[in-house]
C-alpha cells in the first residue's frame, strides 16, 4: 500500500486526484493539504471532492502530514511546490509535480533535489500529450523551413498561467530541431511579413475547456495540424498514477 499526500486537494486537479487515487486499491490517501486561509480547512477531503467522507481532514499543516506519506502529489501553485520540494528532501519523500508556471529558479531546484529523492515533474501527465511531444519533434525534423510553425492552446477561464506549461513543452520539442528560431507570444499591430525563423505561440482563455493544444506546420497549399484535446481532468490524474 502506497501512502499518498495530495497537496492542493480542493482545486480542480486536486479534487480529481482525490477521486482517482481513492479508487486505486494499492493507494491510501493519508493527507489532503492546502494553503493557509483556504475555506475548506477542517472539512473532509472526500466530501469536498464529491465522493463522500473518507476520514481525512483538510489541513494547512503540510509538514506534519508529509511525515506520514510515501509520496507527495502536487498539482497546485508554484509557491506551494517550492515549499514541498524542501519537505520532500528533508523527510526523504517521493514527489510528483504537475504544477505549471514554474520559474527557472524552481525548475533548477527540482533538478538539484532529484539527486536526493525521486521526483517526477511534468506540465502534463496525459499519455496522449507525451506521444504528441515526440510526434511534433519528428514532424519538425522532416519538414523544412518552408513550413511555418504556430502553437495554439486553449484553456478554461480560471487558468492562471499563460501560455500553458504543455504549450511551452511543445515549443521545446520544436526548438530542439529549429534551434535558431525566435519565439513570439501573440501578435498585434503592423508587424510586416512573418519572418521565416519564427514560432508563434497563442493562448486562448474561456469557458470550461480542460485543455486543447494544436501545433500547426503551415506550408503553401497545405498544412499539418497535430491536435490534442483533453475532455476530462481524470486524464492527467490517471497519467500521474502510472
Amino acid at each position: 500500500m502506497i501512502k499518498v499526500l495530495i497537496n492542493g486537494c480542493t482545486g480542480r486537479m486536486g479534487t480529481t486526484n482525490v477521486k482517482v487515487f481513492y479508487e486505486d486499491k494499492d493507494i491510501q490517501i493519508v493527507g489532503g493539504t492546502v494553503e493557509s486561509g483556504n475555506p475548506f480547512i477542517g472539512r473532509d477531503v472526500g466530501e469536498v471532492a464529491g465522493i463522500g467522507k473518507i476520514g481525512i481532514t483538510i489541513t494547512d499543516d503540510i509538514e506534519n502530514v508529509v511525515k506520514e506519506a510515501d509520496v507527495i502529489v502536487d498539482f497546485s501553485v508554484p509557491q506551494a511546490t517550492n515549499i514541498l520540494i524542501d519537505y520532500a528532501t528533508k523527510y526523504n519523500k517521493k514527489l510528483v509535480i504537475g504544477t505549471t508556471g514554474l520559474s527557472k529558479e524552481i525548475m533548477d531546484k527540482i533538478v538539484s533535489a532529484s539527486e536526493k529523492v525521486a521526483i517526477v515533474q511534468s506540465p502534463n501527465f496525459s499519455v496522449g500529450v507525451n506521444v504528441m511531444l515526440d510526434i511534433v519533434k519528428r514532424v519538425a525534423q522532416v519538414l523544412g523551413e518552408e513550413f511555418d510553425v504556430e502553437i495554439l492552446e486553449i484553456h478554461h477561464n480560471k487558468k492562471k498561467d499563460s501560455p500553458s506549461g504543455t504549450a511551452l513543452k511543445l515549443l521545446e520539442s520544436v526548438k530542439e530541431v529549429r534551434k535558431d528560431y525566435n519565439v513570439i507570444y501573440g501578435r498585434e499591430g503592423i508587424l510586416g511579413e512573418r519572418p521565416k525563423k519564427e514560432i508563434g505561440v497563442l493562448a486562448i482563455r474561456g469557458g470550461d475547456v480542460v485543455g486543447e493544444h494544436n501545433v500547426m506546420f503551415l506550408g503553401y497549399g497545405e498544412r499539418i495540424e497535430i491536435i490534442h484535446k483533453a475532455s476530462s481532468r481524470e486524464t492527467f490524474s490517471r497519467g500521474a498514477l502510472r
